[in-house]
């Protein structure tokens, strides 16, 4: 990894032990090896999902990783059943399980190895999906315990730390299969853009998302306070309509929570907040109807 490469990885602030979340793939490897050298006692956390024969090979490699850098390692097995939005499911349930080790072993942060170009490829998917700025922002290098410290790094340099200190990443083939839409943006759509407007467009893409992120903060900040205004948890619809719309659509989707409303679920909420209809049904099961001027909402109750 180069001087200036090195120079953008994040790790300010971070305090002694951390986890780090780690695949054996090449970025994730070069993060537990920044980790390591910056003397931030890392236990590199490898998570299988039981989804592929291959995940035990892997462990072996990360523990392997742990082992030449000096460092401790630890697996954890989840389990993830088979049905729809696989892949979001297992994501969820990975970042569970990291923060339930976080816990169990009193490190103050969970880092994982998202770079440049992944930041990127998030905006990307985000924009076909018809995301609004928060989308449009990628994702935040630091939330509560989760960082990020190597969205300023390039793959190509991670890889090439790998190579520095004699490790061999996993090769995962999933990763290029184009049934993924993030293996298509990644190995098709974005090197074509960037072949049409004749530049690397990853670090663009990159900045833009910093630059959104920061506006989308700011939003967040915003829509909180409205929200606070309007009586927090059950608030007062006629509040949050006399909003400007920008901020009003915020403060709804900050009252909504996870999993994230659609823009239109969004519109669906504040016409039951301006009495244009009775109810609203979102994504989730979530039910949001108002009563006596204040909306109220519904979340199914889940083992």
């Amino acid at each position: 990894m180069s001087a200036a490469a090195l120079e953008a990885v994040d790790l300010d602030g971070l305090v002694p032990p951390v986890v780090v979340a780690c695949s054996g793939g090449p970025d994730s490897l070069a993060l537990l090896i920044v980790a390591a050298h910056a003397q931030l006692d890392p236990i590199a956390v490898h998570v299988d999902h039981g989804l592929r024969p291959e995940s035990a090979r892997e462990a072996d490699v990360v523990e392997d990783a742990a082992g030449l850098l000096g460092v401790r390692a630890h697996r954890v097995q989840v389990v993830v059943e088979p049905g729809g939005n696989l892949e979001a499911r297992a994501r969820d349930a990975r970042y569970a399980a990291l923060e339930l080790v976080r816990a169990e072993v009193g490190a103050t942060a969970v880092l994982v190895a998202h770079t440049a170009d992944d930041q990127a490829e998030t905006v990307l998917l985000n924009l076909l999906r018809g995301s609004g700025s928060s989308g449009l922002a990628g994702m935040p290098a630091r939330r509560e315990h989760l960082v990020r410290p190597l969205l300023g790094v390039r793959r190509s340099d991670a890889r090439a730390l790998c190579a520095q200190h004699g490790l061999v990443p996993v090769d995962d083939p999933s990763n290029r299969d184009l049934v993924h839409r993030r293996n298509w943006v990644r190995l098709e759509a974005l090197p074509a853009l960037s072949d049409g407007a004749r530049r690397d467009l990853v670090p663009v893409l990159a900045r833009q998302a910093a630059v959104l992120r920061a506006e989308a903060d700011l939003l967040d900040e915003l829509g909180d306070a409205l929200l606070a205004e309007a009586g927090g948890s059950e608030p007062d619809a006629r509040v949050i309509t006399a909003a400007h719309p920008a901020l009003a659509r915020r403060a709804v989707r900050r009252w909504l929570g996870s999993p994230p409303p659609s823009l239109a679920e969004v519109e669906r909420v504040l016409e039951v907040a301006r009495c244009e209809r009775r109810a609203a049904q979102l994504s989730g099961g979530r039910r949001v109807w108002r009563r006596a001027g204040h909306l109220h909402q519904e979340v199914p109750w889940r083992p």
